[in-house]
């Protein structure tokens, strides 16, 4: 992180440049992630002669309509994928419920977007329902939600447990910035109508890594903090882990496979991404996803620099498009900036405009904050009546 970085963290970085910072750079991430997805560092160096350092077009050329196991989709040439598309769905929730949200909030809001409003799709470079694009353990929101009505708070139940929902959830983590266990909660709620088991505390653990992204003088290491005092299970130790051999390094060449041998043992999906173990994306208590404790080892790694972690994300392959959208997010939280040129091209090429969410989350962020303050005040008042500290009975 630069000196300059570091002062902006040191004052205090406003909160619209956390969360402009933190989503443009989540969609950043994830476009530069999308055509090297599923691959392994070694094939990713063997594909470009060398590792990733920007924009790449698709892995299989002018072929990628057809060529599988990628096609239909346009990965690559700056498209975000559906970790961004997601992430504006719930932005745009967020801009209509305009207070906290929960799995109810899921249900009501997410899935009818989902599945009513034609949107332009920059993978299949057309206009279409983006229920059309997303993947299947998103799907399941859906058919859960809609055709089955299940009680939104236990729907993630029996999906594949799978980074499905902490993709998406920077936008929790924003509005509850610099509160990182109320960050914890809220995304916790919200994505049990996604996901259950460590699937489910990924989006927990990564909203409130967000939330602590954004807390003046933030750093890596009071991010990991932030993340190990609420993290359970498989995931806190993945993540003490991963985070413990990042710290040995400076450079995320060095980092790759240390990195990948540290999540190791806590993922399910076994060496081959491309074709998962048996035991792959079921519940545990003693597993953890593969991409929130790398993006924050990445994170570590690059001492939040964000074009270092991004990289350092894309370079590490397999879901690394997720795994860059999270680093992505980190860094953009924590002030460091966004390379105006990734984030210019990938506006244009994806057709979107990656600062408008950003614009109107930050506005309901305050009005949520501005509700929260009333609704502390008067529960204040409420014990002081029964008695409560400063009070005698």
């Amino acid at each position: 992180m630069t000196r300059k970085e570091q002062q902006n963290g040191e004052r205090g970085l406003p909160l619209a440049e956390r969360i402009t910072g933190a989503l443009v750079g989540a969609a950043v991430g994830d476009a530069l992630g999308g055509p090297v997805e599923g691959y392994s560092p070694e094939q990713i160096v063997e594909r470009h002669g060398g590792r990733v350092h920007g924009i790449v077009g698709p892995w299989h050329g002018d072929a990628w309509r057809t060529a599988r196991p990628v096609a239909p989709y346009h990965k690559g040439d700056g498209h975000v994928t559906d970790d961004t598309l997601m992430t504006h769905a719930l932005v745009r929730v967020y801009g209509r419920v305009r207070d906290h949200l929960d799995a109810y909030s899921v249900a009501d809001h997410l899935v009818p977007d989902l599945m009513t409003n034609p949107r332009w799709i920059p993978e299949l470079e057309a206009e279409a329902l983006p229920l059309q694009r997303i993947f299947l353990a998103e799907k399941w929101l859906v058919a859960r939600l809609h055709y089955g009505h299940v009680d939104p708070r236990e729907a993630g139940t029996g999906n594949i447990v799978n980074c499905g929902a902490a993709m998406y959830t920077a936008p929790v983590g924003l509005v509850n910035a610099a509160h990182p266990p109320a960050a914890y909660a809220e995304a916790l709620d919200v994505a049990g109508a996604h996901q259950s088991s460590y699937g489910r505390e990924a989006a927990g653990v990564l909203a409130a890594a967000v939330a602590a992204a954004c807390a003046p003088g933030a750093s890596p290491d009071s991010v990991v903090s932030a993340c190990l005092s609420l993290a359970k299970d498989g995931t806190r130790a993945a993540i003490e882990r991963v985070c413990e051999e990042a710290s040995r390094h400076t450079d995320f060449e060095s980092a790759l496979r240390p990195l990948r041998e540290a999540v190791a043992p806590y993922d399910t999906v076994g060496p081959d991404y491309r074709a998962p173990s048996l035991g792959a994306r079921r519940p545990s208590r003693l597993h953890s996803i593969e991409e929130l404790p790398v993006a924050l080892g990445m994170v570590v790694v690059a001492r939040g620099d964000f074009r270092h972690a991004v990289l350092g994300a894309v370079n590490y392959g397999r879901d690394c498009d997720s795994i860059a959208t999270m680093a992505g997010a980190l860094t953009g939280a924590l002030g460091s900036p966004v390379p105006d040129d990734w984030a210019k091209t990938v506006a244009e090429a994806s057709r979107l405009d990656l600062w408008a969410p950003a614009a109107t989350l930050t506005e309901v962020a305050r009005e949520i904050f501005a509700r929260d303050v009333r609704r502390r005040r008067a529960h204040e008042r409420a014990f002081a009546e029964l008695g409560g500290p400063g009070c005698s009975d």
